[in-house]
């Protein structure tokens, strides 16, 4: 028989974070994440996405032993000013028993119907910087910081419980050898004449954070129009740029600013923090922080994050600029292999951005959705 139960003291959450470590215990694929920043995640007073949402926590238990886990969120500012009335949950892992992953997604169902919202969705985050769908093919390639890793029996759950297919992603790489500078050294040039524009790099850290703000300013311009899109309020602007920034070598970060100094295209690289953070399996202390170090100075791979262009600059060869800035550093820093995170599948213009680069789509994953 299982039960649930709502995860509210400490200690239940902290069962909340450490149930995927058993589930995935021994598989090569899967990317643990630091423990002690999934528990801020979901700390009601760390987290800024709280302030425009709620979430609750539910454990499965069968004879005392954790097999199901499910975040139920409700994004307040997609059904009052979206008038999107979408019950969100993520965070939903599970063994391989349809009466585990019933008996959580109908408490989900539940809550959504005690709101009068019109459909559930997931597994999504509380924003479009938190992670995405489910994994539906590429089973047997490494996870990343960014991404969940689920094994395969995840998607017959939700088939067998009546959940339909709405949002499909791909996630491309490619070698940068395929990047062949003839195709925007001389575009960069002629497109920085013809708009007046100019690039900004960065050696520290420090140098990135005056312009931040500004940069995520741009993001909820440029992804406004996609129907994933949650805007990234104040507070979470802040929130993110302790979370992640620090994270990144300011040398991949590439701004693109206008004769006024005004922020019109940034990208952001992260290194592969996958096989450091297998190593850290969840703790920073005392050797995890070495690992991290190690891979963010020491790194073949690296993981296109986020690529933001205001919606005037658009379609006029403004990546031209980008993609020469990182032709440069990557050459500097012998990175071999790029990824890209979760894409829209449908996101047309996304595709047409690296069609030159011959990328080569190694995962797809899936939201999926249930009427209420």
């Amino acid at each position: 028989m299982v039960t649930l139960k709502e995860a509210v003291s400490k200690s239940d959450m902290k069962a909340f974070v450490m149930f995927p470590f058993s589930l995935y215990k021994g598989s090569p694929y899967w990317v643990p994440p630091i423990i002690a920043d999934e528990m801020a995640t979901f700390d009601k007073n760390k987290n800024p996405a709280f302030k425009n949402a709620d979430a609750r926590f539910f454990l499965a238990y069968r004879d005392n032993t954790v097999v199901g886990r499910i975040v139920a969120i409700v994004n307040h500012l997609e059904v009052n000013q979206q008038k999107v009335r979408k019950m969100r949950f993520g965070w939903f892992d599970f063994i391989d028993d349809l009466e585990v992953s019933k008996v959580l997604l109908e408490k989900v169902a539940e809550i959504g119907k005690e709101h009068g919202l019109d459909f559930m969705e997931g597994p999504v985050g509380f924003s479009n910087l938190d992670k995405v769908g489910v994994l539906t093919d590429g089973y047997d390639h490494i996870g990343s910081m960014v991404t969940w890793y689920n094994y395969p029996y995840y998607v017959n759950h939700y088939e067998q419980l009546g959940f339909k297919e709405e949002k499909r992603y791909v996630e491309n790489k490619f070698p940068t050898s395929n990047a062949d500078p003839a195709l925007f050294t001389k575009l960069n040039e002629l497109v920085k004449a013809r708009y007046g524009l100019r690039e900004i790099n960065f050696t520290k850290t420090k140098e990135v954070l005056p312009m931040a703000d500004q940069m995520f300013d741009l993001f909820n311009e440029t992804y406004s129009k996609l129907s994933s899109h949650v805007p990234i309020t104040e507070e979470q602007k802040a929130y993110f740029k302790k979370k992640y920034i620090s994270f990144i070598n300011p040398e991949y970060i590439k701004f693109i600013v206008d004769k006024n100094d005004k922020l019109m295209a940034f990208a952001i690289v992260m290194p592969s923090f996958s096989k450091a953070l297998q190593k850290a399996n969840g703790k920073l202390f005392p050797w995890g922080i070495f690992h991290l170090l190690r891979a963010k100075k020491y790194n073949k791979d690296a993981f296109f994050y986020l690529i933001g262009i205001h919606p005037d600059y658009q379609n006029k060869g403004v990546t031209a600029i980008i993609f020469n800035e990182y032709y440069k550093t990557f050459k500097k820093k012998g990175i071999e292999m790029c990824y890209r995170t979760p894409e829209l599948e449908d996101n047309i213009a996304i595709r047409q951005m690296w069609k030159h680069f011959d990328p080569k789509i190694y995962k797809r994953r899936s939201t999926y959705k249930k009427d209420l």
